[in-house]
C-alpha cells in the first residue's frame, strides 16, 4: 500500500479482472483502466470527482471501493468500485475531514479502516470503513512529528505507518479498531521526510528524503511489533531523494520511486538487498512519485511528472519492454499509482 498509489481490483466468478488507477493533477484526478498485459478502454471519470489534485489512491482489499487523497477539501473521496462498470456515486464525505491536504491513503488488510497521511495536525486520520466512512478514530496519543506524507499497514493489520517531514520521519502505531501507544523510534534514524512507506511481512521499507551514499533515498528495516535493524544499503544506489516504494506480492523484490534518471529502480529482496536490476530498457520521462505492482506481480508500473505522465512494465526478476501507453491519457502529473 505504497505514498503515492497505484492499485488492481475486481473478482468476477474465477476470473479477476485488474484495474490500474492513477491519481494524477488534472481536471478528474483520479484516471482507471482496466488491465489485462495492457492498457484497455478508459473507465468514465467519476460522476462527482475529488475536489482538487490527486496525490494517494488505494482500491479496499475486495476491490468494491476506491479512494482518494487529495489537495482540496474534503481532502478524502471514495467510491463504490466495480471493474465491470467502474466509479459509483461518491459516498459521503467523513463527517470529521482530514485538516489539509491529503497526501496518502490506504485501508487495512481486513477492509475494515481506512488512513488518510495529510498536511497540518494531527498529520494522519482513521475511520472505519463499511461501505462509507465512520466516525473518525480518536488521534494518536503521541502524534507524528509533522505533515504526514505517507501511510501504510502491515499485512497482518496490527501496525500502520506514517511517513512526515519532521523528524522521526516515520512514526508507527499498534492498530486495533484504533492508534495504539507509537513505538519506540529504530536505533538508526530514518534520514528524513518519509514520502513513501510500504509493509510486507517482517519488514518496512520507506522512500524517503536525504541519506548519503548509496542509501541516499531508501531505506529499509525488520520489523516485528517494533523496529528492528536497518538493513544495509544496497551496493548500488539511487543517489536521489524518493518518492515512493513498493515490495512485490511475493516480497521477493523491492522497487523505488525517484527524482533522477532511471526514476524507477528494482533490487531483489530477501532479509536484505540483492544486486540492482538493469535500468528498463525505455525509461520513464521524469520523477517518479509513485510505484507498485500487479497483484500477481507481474507487471510494475510507475507515475509522476513529464507526459505520458505513467510507465508499465512486465516483471519477472527484471524490467521487459515497455507496455503501450493508454490510447486516452491523463494531462498533468500523476501523484499515486495503484493496482486492484
Amino acid at each position: 500500500m505504497p505514498l503515492l498509489g497505484i492499485i488492481a481490483s475486481g473478482i468476477s466468478g474465477n476470473l479477476q479482472k485488474v484495474s490500474v488507477a492513477f491519481a494524477h493533477y488534472d481536471t478528474s484526478f483520479v484516471t482507471v483502466y482496466p488491465w489485462a498485459a495492457g492498457f484497455g478502454t478508459k473507465y468514465s471519470n467519476p460522476a462527482t470527482p475529488p475536489a482538487g489534485n490527486g496525490f494517494g489512491v488505494s482500491f479496499s482489499p475486495s476491490g468494491n471501493a476506491i479512494a482518494v487523497a487529495h489537495a482540496t477539501a474534503p481532502y478524502v473521496t471514495a467510491y463504490p468500485w466495480s471493474s465491470s462498470t467502474g466509479f459509483g456515486t461518491k459516498y459521503s464525505d467523513p463527517g470529521t475531514t482530514p485538516t489539509n491536504v491529503g497526501r496518502g491513503v490506504a485501508f487495512t488488510p481486513s477492509g475494515n479502516d481506512i488512513a488518510v497521511a495529510h498536511s497540518t495536525t494531527p498529520f494522519v486520520t482513521a475511520y472505519p470503513w463499511s461501505s462509507g466512512f465512520g466516525t473518525k478514530y480518536a488521534n494518536p496519543g503521541t502524534l507524528p512529528g509533522g505533515n504526514g506524507k505517507s501511510v501504510d499497514f502491515t499485512t497482518s493489520g496490527d501496525a500502520v505507518a506514517v511517513g512526515h517531514n519532521t523528524t522521526p520521519f516515520v512514526s508507527v502505531y499498534p492498530w486495533s479498531s484504533g492508534f495504539g501507544s507509537k513505538y519506540a523510534n529504530p536505533a538508526t534514524a530514518v534520514a528524513d521526510t518519509g514520502y513513501g512507506v510500504n509493509f510486507i511481512s517482517n519488514t518496512i521499507g520507506i522512500a524517503h528524503y536525504g541519506g548519503t551514499g548509496a542509501g541516499k533515498g531508501l531505506s529499509a528495516y525488520a520489523w516485528s511489533s517494533g523496529w528492528g535493524s536497518k538493513y544495509a544499503n544496497p551496493a548500488t544506489g539511487i543517489n536521489n531523494n524518493a518518492y515512493g516504494v513498493s515490495f512485490s506480492p511475493s516480497g521477493d523484490t523491492f522497487a523505488i520511486a525517484h527524482f533522477d534518471t532511471p526514476y524507477i529502480a528494482a533490487y531483489p529482496w530477501s532479509a536484505g538487498f540483492g544486486t540492482k536490476y538493469a535500468n528498463p530498457a525505455t525509461l520513464p520521462v521524469s520523477t517518479a512519485r509513485g510505484v507498485a505492482f500487479s497483484p500477481s506481480g507481474d507487471t510494475i508500473g510507475m507515475t509522476g511528472g513529464g507526459s505520458p505522465y505513467l510507465a508499465l512494465y512486465p516483471w519477472s526478476s527484471g524490467f521487459g519492454t515497455k507496455y503501450a501507453n493508454p490510447a486516452t491519457l491523463f494531462t498533468n502529473d500523476g501523484g499515486g499509482i495503484a493496482f486492484g
